[in-house]
């Protein structure tokens, strides 16, 4: 079952779900960052056993949760895909072109390096640096943001926290961390692996657990 909670910015609703992605009220609109679609693929190109499951999992998440919220548009904020073209990027194409009168909006990351012919059959509308909507600015890195506006989404950094328990137990869970002009989400791609970060004074952290967001 979905859980998610409330974050208000400017006015504007986010709902933070446990699946890692973000949904925007005001603009019906779907915010996700780093799927990373095809990785498995590309080490077992390169001789790495990876089981395609791996691709299916992320895309039946991927799937499911446009199924429930019925968007308008779909954001994500970099590394739609991993390195070069292969079999799992025609699978994507063939659901793209399955799922009409969805926008599909790309802010590229740095492992989006397919060809322009590619993103064009996917219908899928590519923003090379970032990209701005109703006051909001979506970049992949952080460090790359150039423009003023208050606001503004990243991803890339794969967030993650450490969760204290009893008897010294630790449990690293990935986290949506929050500032007053940033907004880091986590990556939505279950083979992406973590960055533990550190919260600042002034940064709100809510830590993703199976079943709840958990605000500390």
């Amino acid at each position: 079952m979905s859980a998610y909670t409330l974050h208000k910015i400017n006015g504007n609703h986010f709902l933070l779900f446990t699946e890692n992605y973000i949904y925007w009220e005001e603009e019906k609109a779907i915010i996700l960052t780093d799927l990373h679609l095809g990785k498995s693929g590309h080490f077992r190109k390169n001789g790495i056993a990876v089981p395609q499951p791996v691709f299916k999992d992320d895309m039946q998440r991927f799937m499911a949760i446009i199924q429930y919220q019925k968007p308008k548009q779909i954001i994500v904020i970099g590394d739609l895909f991993h390195s070069r073209e292969n079999k799992e990027h025609q699978l994507f194409l063939r659901w793209r072109k399955d799922m009409r009168g969805i926008d599909f909006h790309l802010v590229k990351g740095n492992h989006d390096i397919l060809s322009n012919e590619f993103y064009e059959s996917a219908n899928i509308i590519v923003h090379e640096k970032e990209w701005v909507i109703s006051s909001f600015c979506f970049v992949h890195d952080a460090q790359d943001h150039e423009n003023e506006l208050p606001f503004c989404f990243s991803g890339h950094v794969h967030p993650a926290v450490h969760l204290k328990g009893k008897g010294r137990q630790h449990l690293q869970v990935p986290c949506y961390c929050f500032n007053k002009r940033f907004g880091m989400l986590p990556a939505f791609g279950k083979f992406t692996g973590h960055f533990t970060i550190t919260p600042k004074i002034d940064d709100e952290i809510y830590a993703i657990t199976a079943n709840a967001i958990i605000k500390l």
